[in-house]
């Protein structure tokens, strides 16, 4: 019996690391690795590693060590209680992370920290940044799209991390996580509201919040035709848009049903759309990434 509750404890602390769920971020991984037309080598895999098994996990159990959901959350429709042993597990994962980053080198090592700082700072609860929509939106959008793409290229050791080419990029995948980050939390309006926590979702409205999106997901699309134009080629971007159109299509039709009724905007459908963008990005930039080889 004894063995049985310490197991299930581990488990559970586990399935709150929600590492399957890291996962849906693998797109910023994946534009990197096209925009640089880098090689799979050891640095890859590593920060591959790094990123969807260590700090990405780490993140999201200290969320939840903070938060103690007691409803739906990323990747979990029915999250267990928060317990001691998932203490451990985000501090392992954390020290893990930065040990093996800074295997790799000193200015990745040193970015991870700071990625993982700030993403502490997001809930912690004497500064918990997410009680702020925009302050929090900003912080986001900036460390999960800009601040990781540079640090995938320092992780590379790209001499040219600068360049207006891979400032233009870092700007682009926070586009588009600009349009992501805000329908994440659509379907937590009432949690959050319990918590105090005066998210961007909950500040503009469920269609404001899909308004929103559509506009940014709209600016960031333009920004990729740019950089596409500018510095690869409008071949590759039109491939971009094939890939893309499964997310199109199902934003569109969800915003729809949304607008007739409030109670589509639920998990389930943030999770579908979540998994198709992750997987049409992922995917596309893997052609790009393959066909630049």
């Amino acid at each position: 019996m004894v063995t049985n509750t310490i197991f299930n404890s581990w488990k559970n602390a586990f399935i709150l690391m929600r590492i399957p769920f890291s996962f849906f971020l693998m797109p910023v991984f994946f534009f990197a690795m096209a925009m640089q037309i880098q090689l799979i080598n050891f640095n890859t895999i590593c920060i591959f590693l790094i990123l969807h098994i260590f700090i990405y996990p780490a993140s999201n159990g200290y969320n939840s060590l903070e938060d103690k959901d007691t409803g739906s959350i990323g990747g979990l429709k029915n999250p267990p209680k928060v317990n001691q042993q998932l203490v451990y597990l985000v501090y392992v994962f954390d020290f893990l992370a930065v040990a093996f980053s800074l295997y790799l080198n000193t200015s990745f090592g040193l970015m991870v920290l700071i990625y993982l700082l700030v993403s502490k700072a997001y809930s912690f609860k004497y500064i918990r940044l997410k009680k702020y929509a925009w302050l929090s939106f900003c912080v986001v959008v900036i460390f999960q799209g800009w601040f990781t793409y540079a640090m995938i290229l320092v992780g590379l050791e790209t001499q040219n991390l600068l360049s207006p080419f891979n400032l233009t990029a870092g700007v682009v995948s926070s586009l588009f996580l600009s349009g992501s980050y805000p329908l994440t939390q659509v379907y937590q309006h009432e949690e959050d509201k319990i918590r105090g926590d005066k998210t961007l979702s909950l500040k503009l409205g469920i269609k404001g919040t899909f308004i929103f999106s559509g506009m940014a997901f709209g600016i960031a699309i333009a920004a990729m035709f740019y950089l596409f134009k500018v510095y690869k080629s409008i071949e590759l971007y039109i491939c971009f848009l094939v890939f893309m159109l499964p997310t199109f299509i199902f934003f569109n039709v969800w915003a729809n049903k949304v607008w007739n009724d409030n109670l589509k905007a639920n998990f389930k459908n943030t999770m579908r759309l979540n998994m198709i963008s992750s997987l049409s990005f992922s995917l596309g930039m893997a052609f790009i990434w393959w066909k630049s080889l």
